[in-house]
């Protein structure tokens, strides 16, 4: 095997190409790669000829390759070859097939114990850094002086305010933790008192709960959080990437 490679007119030495990788940021796509194979060898998933073939098609279509011609013309942009376009789509098949197989079984248990951070939460909020501004404000929502989207608009000092104070939906957890807490306790329309957060002065109003459901879109979700759990895993415990004796190795 040759320790020399060429692009265009540049000569690399396979000594640099380690160097190389970390310099373009590489090392990582590399190592996630053959972590990746590895688990596919090791779980002996393979797909048979019909799905390569139907993976093959479905990708024709998305890409919008519609005739002979314009295939060729796509894998001359992309400098590949008919070969390269199969194997590059049945190891995406495969990545997905593996994925199934090894962390489909899991799914419900660990969307039970993800649940409460998948729950997601419409909510109104209004911030200040008065106190006694808050507290005033509190108490014209709280006696249907004021509505809580004009006070939003009027008061609120961040992009909230754009919406009447109206954030969400989003994930339970995603807020501050002291307003994930009063939302997770919370009944709809329930308007809570002013609240010190650092600088501020906050009035939280839980608008809408919405549970999490283990639906095909929040199961597929949750393989993939799991197969990117165990990828971050094994890669470190492969480390960075170390030579060991290009030359040696050359003329062994």
């Amino acid at each position: 095997m040759s320790d020399l490679f060429q692009l265009g007119d540049k000569v690399i030495k396979a000594e640099e190409l380690l160097d190389l990788l970390k310099r373009y940021q590489l090392e990582r796509d590399f190592c996630r790669g053959i972590v990746i194979d590895n688990g596919i060898a090791e779980a002996n998933i393979s797909c048979t000829e019909e799905e390569r073939m139907r993976a093959v098609e479905d990708f024709a279509v998305q890409q919008k390759l519609t005739s002979p011609e314009v295939r060729e013309a796509w894998l001359k942009s992309q400098g590949m070859t008919q070969e390269m376009m199969v194997q590059q789509v049945e190891r995406k098949l495969l990545i997905e097939k593996f994925k199934t197989a090894t962390w489909g079984p899991k799914v419900q248990s660990y969307f039970m114990s993800r649940k409460s951070s998948l729950d997601r939460v419409v909510y109104s909020l209004i911030r200040t850094q008065d106190g006694g501004l808050a507290q005033e404000i509190y108490f014209r929502i709280s006696e249907g002086e004021q509505s809580f989207e004009d006070a939003a608009r009027q008061y609120s000092k961040g992009p909230e305010s754009r919406t009447g104070g109206l954030l969400g939906p989003v994930p339970v957890n995603q807020p501050h933790p002291l307003i994930g807490k009063l939302l997770s306790i919370s009944q709809p329309r329930q308007l809570w008192p002013p609240r010190q957060l650092d600088v501020w002065f906050v009035i939280i109003r839980l608008e809408k709960f919405i549970p999490a459901q283990l639906d095909d879109a929040m199961r597929q979700h949750l393989i993939n959080e799991m197969f990117e759990n165990w990828l971050r895993e094994q890669i470190q415990k492969l480390g960075s990437l170390q030579p060991i004796g290009l030359g040696a190795a050359s003329q062994s």
